[in-house]
């Protein structure tokens, strides 16, 4: 396990240059669809926001904190699970809420009043629990991370694109509607399709050191989404908050914790390979339960 933290992930400037670009992109994307009355409705029911973000940003990153002190991974690996743990929820969550007849009004918003404050909760998170773990606090003295570049990055790739977005939609709502229907999903594959071109001009490393986070990864991934599922019933929302919640937290924005990576670790193994194997597995995770909700609700539906 030791030569885990030396395996290095190949990917050159350009493709990071591309990569910034392409999640900046995403970003616009997604705030052209936003609203201030987003954000209005949002605050009529604060109950909601309260749990959303706790979930997220508060009890999330805590947990995986504990889970790495039970488990005691590689550090490269356990920084890469904090990493994940940090970011905001990933847009692809509002498609799987609808798919899972949640409340997607509520997924849209909470994602992006999650990406706003991951301007400072990502760094935060990552920062506080990073060095809170004695094998991941060496690490990140001896990569010397700045909070303030990191902070200055999640600025310029979330914080700029989503005003510049939103600034817009307010502008030019006709424009911004239409653009969006265009942008996000053409956005959204050239993500993808960067990602895959990653993993297969590392095949090799991800065939050799894949299984050190398969298991890591799947029950990482379960416990995000059973706390976010946990959570909202203890707050006794409806079960189709529950739903939302729980894929809220269980779906990350991965890409930007890749991007994270990449630019200030330089594609150090253990954290690249978790991150990675995050954003194939939580697609995989989210659709599959997603469907299940869908067929479970149908199911429902005709019964009555």
């Amino acid at each position: 396990m030791l030569e885990l933290d030396e395996v290095q992930i190949n990917f050159d400037s350009n493709n990071l240059w591309i990569l910034n670009i392409a999640l900046a992109v995403v970003m616009f994307g997604v705030a052209l669809g936003i609203t201030a009355d987003d954000f209005r409705a949002l605050f009529k029911k604060p109950k909601l926001v309260f749990v959303g973000i706790l979930s997220q940003f508060v009890l999330l990153p805590l947990v995986t904190f504990f889970f790495v002190l039970i488990v005691q991974p590689q550090a490269s690996i356990a920084l890469g699970m904090m990493m994940v743990a940090a970011c905001p929820g990933g847009n692809i969550s509002n498609f799987m809420t609808h798919l899972a007849n949640g409340n997607t009004a509520l997924s849209v918003s909470l994602t992006a009043f999650s990406t706003f404050l991951a301007v400072v909760m990502t760094p935060v998170n990552f920062q506080f629990y990073g060095n809170m773990y004695q094998p991941t606090a060496e690490l990140l003295q001896y990569v010397a991370l700045s909070p303030i570049d990191l902070v200055k990055l999640v600025v310029l790739i979330l914080g700029i694109p989503l005003l510049f977005g939103m600034l817009v939609r307010y502008r030019f709502p006709n424009f911004a509607i239409k653009t969006s229907k265009l942008l996000k999903p053409f956005s959204i594959l050239i993500f993808v399709a960067i990602v895959i071109m990653a993993f297969m001009n590392n095949l090799d490393v991800f065939n050799n050191y894949i299984h050190h986070v398969l298991v890591l990864g799947v029950s990482h991934n379960v416990v995000a989404i059973l706390l976010g599922l946990l959570v909202a019933k203890a707050f006794r929302l409806s079960f189709k908050n529950q739903k939302t919640i729980a894929i809220e937290t269980g779906i990350q924005n991965s890409g930007l914790g890749l991007l994270l990576i990449f630019t200030f670790f330089n594609g150090l193994g253990g954290m690249a390979i978790m991150a990675a194997f995050w954003g194939i597995w939580h697609i995989i995770s989210g659709l599959v339960l997603a469907y299940f909700w869908s067929v479970k609700s149908h199911k429902k539906h005709a019964v009555v």
